[in-house]
Formats: C-alpha cells, structure tokens, sequence
C-alpha cells in the first residue's frame, strides 16, 4: 500500500501525521490560557462600539452661582478632594452650565472625574465603569495589557493558533471510510468518546471561522506585507471625500479589521461573532481533557504504582 492510499484509507498509522498529533496537542496545551483570555475578550468586545455610545453619560448640568472659580482655584480643590494626584488636565464645558473634566494623576495611576466649576465639589468619574471593563477588555484583547510588546506577543500567538488550525484539520482526517462519522457526535457514546467526538466535529465544522480569526490577527498586529500586497496590484492610501466611496484598495485594507470583529454587517453578524468567538474556549476545554486522558492519567497512575512494585521486590519473602 502506497503512502497516498495509507493516508487516504489508514491516517492513524503514519509517523508524519502521528507527529503533528504531537505538536497539535502540546501547542494547544501551551497557548491555553492565552486561547481562553482572547476567546473571551473578543466576544465580550464584538458590541463595545454600541455599547460605548449607550454607556456614554451626557452632559452633568450644574447651577450657575455667582463666577466660576478660576484654573489655580479648581485646582486647589481637585488636589484638596484627591490629595497626593496631581492635576494634568482641565477641559471647561462647553455650556457655562456644564461641568468640568479633570484629569489627575499620581505615579502611574490615573483619574478621569467630573467637577463643578463653581463650586469645586467633585461629579464622580468621566468615565463610567462599564466603559473603563470594556476598554481593559480590548486592551487586553489587543496588546495583552502590555502596550506594543504584548501586540507582538499577540501576534506570535496569532501564528500558533493559526499552526494550531492547520495541525488539526491534518490530523482530523479519520480515512475515507469514516469522515462522515467524524462530522458528527455520538450523544450514546461514554464520556471519553463523547469528548472527543465534540472536539472533533466542532474544529471540521468551525475550522474556518477559528483559521480566520487567527489569519486576521496576524495581518492586524504586523499589517506591512498585507499592506505591501495590496498596493502591488491597487492605489492605497487616497484621499477620501465625506459621502463619497471609499477606494478599493483601501476598503481592502480594512477587511481585516472588519472581518476578524465582526463590526461591519449589523447587530445579526455581531450576535454570530459574539457566539462563534467562545468556539476555542470549548475547543481548549476539550483538548486539555484528552489531553488528561491520554497523558497526564497514565502518567499519574504509573507514578503511584512503581514506588508499590519497587517495594514489593524489596520486601523478603
């Protein structure tokens, strides 16, 4: 039997795919935490730009009384209320009745806070706390909290998770006898093989959406030779006018950004993206317990076995 025919009818038995069996599993074991805080981030933002805008507070209207207190006066009342934060900056309303943002800061630690300009007495914050969870979670989503490095992190990681998809679907390949089985899962079946029928039939189903997350990470975090393509065969980069079509090869360089969030097609699209994104979560749950199965419980058994057989040839009959 030929190596073609083996891959077409008996996978299982060949080195190479045995290998990628290998680096799939370890690679996914690796990237797990990283898989789970992307998953989860990515769909909590799928909405944030609507969600900004309904998270928005309005203008705080305040009374007018008497004159408003001068730069050096707000100052000394921001510093007074938030000793040891210095004041940054102020930016007046545009309304003589409207508040006063005020910007401080202390070290590294930050403060966005509404104040009064009569009377100095503190509004609360600029930015409400759902918006502040939100921003966190694209940053976090984005640069891993980490600025540029973490962007390039998150690249790095784009590329394994896109090493990940191609392994899998190599090794999802059962023979041509029972790929239709492979697409489905066996409710009937024990736990085990109920797992990895889920594992299984989610990655071949789902494969596509999860390659292009991963595609589209990378093009979003080192975009130059994306850009570099695009501009071989079409104008970027020309002028826009308000109301009037976007160039083609700008619209293409937007297709990442607009493919990988989902932002693009209305609330239907944002709603799938919002599901589809929590796909690795359960592709990971499902891998690390197969992973349980088929290495660290063997091992655990082994380990806990050998010290009693070690004993029992020590011990004189």
């Amino acid at each position: 039997m030929t190596l073609a025919e083996r891959w077409l009818r008996r996978p299982q038995n060949i080195w190479f795919r045995r290998a990628l069996f290998q680096v799939h599993l370890w690679t996914g074991i690796g990237l797990g935490l990283y898989i789970l805080a992307i998953s989860i981030s990515g769909s909590a933002i799928v909405f944030r730009n609507n969600l900004y805008r309904s998270l928005s507070p309005g203008p705080k209207l305040v009374p007018i009384t008497g004159a408003p207190l001068t730069h050096d006066e707000l100052k000394r009342a921001v510093q007074s209320t938030h000793p040891g934060y210095v004041v940054s900056y102020i930016f007046p309303g545009k309304k003589v009745n409207q508040e006063v943002e005020v910007w401080m800061r202390s070290g590294t630690r930050q403060k966005q806070r509404f104040f009064n300009p009569y009377t100095g007495a503190d509004l609360g914050p600029a930015v409400p706390a759902g918006i502040r969870v939100l921003a966190w979670l694209g940053d976090l989503h984005i640069n891993l909290l980490a600025g540029k490095t973490g962007r390039v992190v998150n690249g790095i990681g784009a590329i394994l998770v896109t090493l990940l998809c191609l392994t899998g679907a190599v090794i999802w390949w059962p023979g041509i006898e029972s790929w239709r089985r492979s697409l489905t899962v066996n409710r009937r079946a024990n736990w085990k093989r109920l797992n990895w029928d889920l594992h299984s039939a989610t990655g071949a189903w789902l494969f596509l959406f999860v390659f292009m997350w991963a595609i589209t990470g990378i093009v979003l975090v080192f975009p130059q030779p994306y850009q570099a393509l695009i501009g071989r065969f079409t104008p970027i980069n020309q002028p826009f006018r308000r109301g009037g079509p976007m160039a083609i090869g700008d619209q293409m360089l937007r297709w990442p950004a607009w493919v990988h969030f989902g932002n693009r097609w209305g609330w239907g699209v944002e709603a799938l993206w919002v599901i589809l994104g929590l796909v690795p979560v359960l592709l990971f749950v499902t891998g690390a317990i197969m992973w349980w199965n088929r290495v660290l419980s063997p091992a655990l058994k082994r380990s806990t076995l050998e010290p009693v057989s070690t004993l029992a040839r020590l011990t004189p009959s």
